[in-house]
Parts: C-alpha cells; sequence; structure tokens
C-alpha cells in the first residue's frame, strides 16, 4: 500500500507539492481552511523570476525599514507590536541584513528559481495545461540616477550567475514598449524572466490533481496535531480527525502557528501584498517593476495587473485604501497615460505572504518531527520557487536525493 501524505495548504506550494508527491503514487490529501480561490497565491505578480537574487534581508533593508515605519504608504511597512514572535523575527531579520549573507543566498536563489522556471515548462508540456505563461522578460524600470547605480550593480551579479541581463536606455526601452508611454531615466532588462496569470494555473492544476484521485477538504481549519514519539499520528480539524503516514507544512503565513504545536521555532511574518486589476487598454506588454516604488506590473491574460507594497503587520485581511492608492499614483507615474479608476482601486484585494527572516524559504524536515516536511516562508518568491519546492518536497518525502542542495533552506537553521 503506497504511502499517504496530508498536505497542509492549498496554495501554490501545497499544489505543487501534492502535484510531485501523486506523481510518484503517493496517496494525496490536501487541506485548507479557505475556498482556495483567494489569497498570495491568486494576486501575485505571476512571476517567475530568476533575477530576484538578492534576498529581503540585504544591506540597508533595516534601515529603509525604520524609516517607512511612519510613513504609511512606504512600500515597506513593519507595523511594530510588543509580541515575542515579532520581536525574535526583527532581531533576526536585522542579523540577516548583511553581504555575507547576500553573498551565501544567491547562489541558492537562482539555482531553485531557475530549476522551478524549467519545471513549469515541464508541466505545462506533460498536462497539456493552457494557462497563460510569457517569456517575455522583466524591466526594472528606473526614475532616478542613484536607482540606475543601483540596477547596474544588480545586473552585474545575474550576468556573474549566468542569467540573462543588461541595462537599457530611454531610447531602447521606446522599442521595446512602443505602445506605452513610460516615464523612466532607463532600465535594467532580465531576459531571463517569465510571466503568468496565477488564477488559470491555480484552476488548471487543482482540476489535474482532483482527477488524479488527490482528496481535497476546503474551508476546514486544522486546529490541532496528535504527536507522539516524534511523528505526527493524525491532524484534527474543525471538521474531522485524519491520519497519514507522511505530512507536508504548506499553510503559507499560518505555518508557524501550527509548527509551534511540534515545538519548532520557525519564525515567520505575515508580509501583505495588494493588487488591482485593470481592463483598461495600457499599452504595456513587457512585464515591469517601478523600482523605487516597488510596484510589479504585469500584462496578463486579458487585463493589467499592478501590484507591490510589503507590510508586516500581523495577520489581517484589511484593505489599507492608503497603500493602494500609493501603488495606483505609481502607475501614473511612470506610465502617465494609465489612470486606475476608482472602481478598480475599490476592488482591489491583498494577499499575505510568509516571510522568513532571512529572505529564504524553509523547505526540508526539522529534527523535532520526522514525518513532518515543511515548506514554506517564500515570500515574494512563492510563485518563482512552488514547482521546484514542490519537487523537492516529494524527493524528501521519498527518501530521494535532492536535485539541488537544500543546506540553506533548512527549517532548523539559527538566525
Amino acid at each position: 500500500m503506497s504511502k499517504r501524505v496530508i498536505v497542509i495548504g492549498g496554495g501554490i506550494i501545497g499544489l505543487c507539492s501534492a502535484y510531485y508527491l501523486q506523481k510518484e503514487g503517493l496517496q494525496v490529501t490536501i487541506v485548507d481552511q479557505s475556498n482556495l480561490d483567494a489569497g498570495a497565491s491568486y494576486v501575485n505578480a505571476g512571476y517567475l523570476s530568476p533575477s530576484h537574487i538578492i534576498p529581503l534581508s540585504a544591506p540597508g533593508v533595516m534601515k529603509k525599514g525604520l524609516k517607512w515605519m511612519f510613513n504609511a504608504s512606504s512600500p515597506l511597512y513593519i507595523k511594530p507590536r510588543l509580541e515575542s514572535d515579532f520581536l525574535k523575527w526583527v532581531w533576526a531579520f536585522n542579523k540577516s541584513c548583511n553581504s555575507s549573507h547576500v553573498n551565501k543566498a544567491i547562489p541558492a536563489i537562482k539555482s531553485i528559481a531557475v530549476w522551478s522556471q524549467d519545471l513549469y515548462d515541464d508541466i505545462k508540456r506533460d498536462e497539456q495545461f493552457t494557462f497563460q505563461y510569457e517569456k517575455k522578460g522583466l524591466l526594472m524600470l528606473c526614475q532616478t540616477e542613484k536607482m540606475l547605480k543601483e540596477e547596474v550593480h544588480t545586473v552585474q551579479l545575474a550576468k556573474r550567475e549566468g542569467l540573462a541581463a543588461k541595462m537599457i536606455t530611454p531610447e531602447e526601452l521606446k522599442i521595446l514598449e512602443p505602445n506605452a508611454k513610460i516615464e523612466a531615466k532607463g532600465a535594467a532588462f532580465y531576459q531571463c524572466d517569465s510571466h503568468t496569470t496565477p488564477h488559470e494555473f491555480m484552476s488548471e492544476m487543482k482540476a489535474h490533481l482532483k482527477a488524479a484521485g488527490v482528496q481535497f477538504f476546503k474551508n476546514e481549519k486544522v486546529e490541532d496535531l496528535e504527536v507522539s514519539d516524534e511523528r505526527i499520528q493524525s491532524i484534527t480539524t474543525d471538521k474531522q480527525v485524519l491520519k497519514a503516514d507522511e505530512f507536508v507544512l504548506a499553510a503559507g503565513s499560518w505555518s508557524h502557528m501550527l509548527s509551534k504545536k511540534l515545538g519548532l521555532r520557525l519564525l515567520l511574518q505575515a508580509g501583505k501584498g495588494y493588487r488591482i486589476n485593470t481592463t483598461q487598454i495600457t499599452g504595456i506588454t513587457l512585464p515591469a517593476i517601478l523600482a523605487e516604488a516597488k510596484v510589479a506590473v504585469t500584462p496578463m491574460n486579458g487585463f493589467t495587473r499592478f501590484a507591490g507594497t510589503m507590510e508586516i503587520a500581523g495577520i489581517n485581511h484589511n484593505i489599507n485604501h492608503i497603500r493602494v492608492e500609493a501603488i495606483a499614483e505609481a502607475a501614473s507615474s511612470y506610465y502617465p497615460e494609465v489612470t486606475l479608476n476608482s472602481e478598480e482601486k475599490n476592488n482591489a484585494a491583498s494577499g499575505l505572504r510568509p516571510v522568513s527572516p532571512d529572505g529564504l524559504p524553509y523547505i526540508g524536515k526539522s529534527s523535532k518531527c520526522e514525518n513532518l516536511t515543511i515548506a514554506t516562508g517564500h515570500a515574494m518568491m512563492g510563485w518563482s520557487m512552488a514547482t521546484a519546492t514542490g519537487k523537492l518536497v516529494s524527493e524528501i518525502i521519498n527518501d530521494k536525493s535532492t536535485s539541488i542542495p537544500t543546506h540553506m533552506f533548512h527549517p532548523d537553521r539559527r538566525f
């Protein structure tokens, strides 16, 4: 009889884990507290971005965060709280904001992101999926000389890692985007990147998994874990008790709550991001990040998405309209012929991304529990790293050698 696996979490990481596990012949069940149709996996920018090689915890970020703490519309907002978990996370984040950590993290981030992109290719081909998946690259639009210099440095790092990237002039930008007026002094162009329409992939993957025999329990919250001899015996939801041989913790920003029941020190904070969709004709054909504003722009299937901000303020789904307005203003600042209207801004949605202190995901088994594989903490790179994470989860549970080194992602690492 094949192993039974319960995946806790039905976002992009949970679905990709289930995909590779069922391909190995395991019996897979997905349990999620939501209706499986909203959250970070549906409102993200849809990027597959090997170019994003620098982790969130980079030199100077903590200083910026402290300055932006008093600006409700800033790209990064960290709400101060006298909570033990939050204070431990901030301490660890601050310790990680150094060049030594960045230099170690870059090869690990590149490795998993590039591999993940290849696996998206394989899935689309093997399963004959039709989700939008375009390899047009990614622009980093810069409005200041200071940001241009920063991008020159990042492009050099990317090229050193073997990624296709170059700086382009405003004149070259007009050739690449002839139908969109852009206010920028220049840009970095990462030809190595791709983009998708997230809900299309999620819908096709859910349908495929159901057809393959994966069982789904949605709107079902995991409330407790029965543990003995450092093994999970069963999970208790608000509706039933479920047993399995192996468990995967891919519950995003909620993962650390369940990990506490195992005595794990899984430092995570929820990083809220927002998106605004428009069906207006924008002329935008290339994905772009508005570098100073930290806003992502994606030409998706039938609409353009503007997404951004990192708001670390606990687990909540409140829409901060000041931050929505900041995204809309950034859109008009870089694309002066684009004006997002009131209806589009009122329809803004948010999602919570699980953020580790060092900007690297947690992937692997903790010494505290031998039949739990953790897959969370990807921050803004969840979509980019999802397929490779799912493949690694499958390799770990099936006791195979992992296709890439995973020591940088170990859930027991110290900060």
